[in-house]
């Protein structure tokens, strides 16, 4: 198992299976709101779904609609369980608190593997 302490966007507590994306993200067309599957073209996870996971990702890019599509995700059950960046921007923190998406920023990410197990609590990562 490895520990680790990240900045708090959002508080709360989650677990899931992560999906960890070496590109950052945008939302607005980049996933699909109503599946929650990434859409964009040539991303790393393209075709992927983002429901229920520990999203792992550098930053998010994109318009300040993004910010809606997280919360759209939310409402339909369809959004990451977590989010965790290197370095948080204001589009995905906005999402992430509006849909009460418990998210972190200021880790390493180069941490984490796609499936692997991870535990969200506060400020506290599990991985394994």
């Amino acid at each position: 198992m490895i520990k680790l302490s990240g900045r708090v966007i959002y508080r709360g507590k989650a677990s899931g299976e992560a999906l960890v994306s070496p590109a950052p993200i945008g939302f607005l067309g980049g996933v699909d709101p109503q599946t929650g599957v990434v859409v964009e073209q040539g991303h790393p996870l393209n075709g992927l779904s983002v429901g229920g996971k520990v999203l792992v990702f550098p930053t998010g890019k994109g318009s300040t609609v993004g910010s809606y599509t997280l919360y759209r995700l939310a409402r339909t059950g369809l959004a990451p369980a977590a989010i965790i960046n290197a370095r948080s921007e204001a589009i995905v923190a906005v999402g992430a608190i509006i849909a009460e998406i418990p998210m972190l920023d200021l880790v390493d990410i180069s941490l984490f593997q796609t499936g692997d197990p991870v535990e969200v609590d506060g400020e506290d990562i599990l991985i394994g």
